[in-house]
């Protein structure tokens, strides 16, 4: 979620905001290839078990929905041709070069769980290669998002959804500071692979239903 809404929020931007705001996550993964190589699976699950941690994350992790939220309003006003106000327009500026709190944490996770993968790998090799994907992929993923989805509108509805969708996991996952699901240690493939397989073939068929009814209403005009 936290990845799909910084490449939602970087749809809105130009190159040069893409360019600056990939690079600062590149960085941050860069800088963080030390940290996550000294961790271990057992200090990380010490953590996960940990109410205070989860509790903080839980409050940054609100922070960062109403920060997304805000945006989706603001962004929906200046599309609707409401947002007429200087302060409105200011602090629409500051939310869309807001790149999000989740995605530094999530991309230290993936960091982690990259070197815990590639056992006997060099870390700063394992590190600088995902800032380098994050780098060069992730403007890349990004116009391939407004490729795939040219209306501002709706691509503005799905970060709001996946905003809420958040804020449901986030409240979902502590309950008065304690975890409200055990953690497993195995993965169902299976499951996980129908899941996503059910919701790419219902994007891409809402895609091109979309794109049909565009056309159809065009050639009507």
């Amino acid at each position: 979620m936290a990845g799909f809404a910084f490449l939602a929020k970087l749809t809105y931007h130009g190159i040069v905001g893409r360019v600056v705001l990939c690079a600062l996550a590149a960085l941050f993964v860069a800088m963080a290839t030390d940290t996550a190589a000294s961790q271990s699976k057992t200090q990380i699950d010490t953590w996960l078990e940990s109410p205070e941690i989860m509790l903080d994350a839980a409050v940054l992790l609100t922070i960062d929905v109403a920060a997304q939220i805000a945006f989706c309003f603001l962004m929906g006003r200046k599309i609707s041709g409401g947002l007429r106000s200087a302060v409105g327009r200011r602090a629409l500026a500051v939310m869309l070069w807001f790149p999000g709190l989740a995605i530094f944490p999530a991309l230290l996770a993936l960091l982690t769980e990259l070197i815990f993968s590639f056992t006997g790998a060099d870390f700063a090799t394992v590190g600088y290669s995902l800032a380098g994907g994050v780098l060069v992929g992730a403007p890349l993923a990004a116009a391939g998002l407004r490729w795939l989805l040219p209306e501002d509108d709706i691509r503005l509805e799905l970060l709001f959804l996946a905003s809420l969708l958040t804020a449901a996991l986030g409240v979902t996952a502590t309950v008065n500071g304690r975890t409200a699901a055990a953690g497993v240690s195995f993965i169902e493939w299976n499951a996980l692979g129908a899941v996503l397989l059910l919701l790419f073939c219902g994007a891409v068929a809402g895609i091109i239903l979309n794109k049909y009814l565009t056309n159809k209403r065009i050639r009507k005009i």
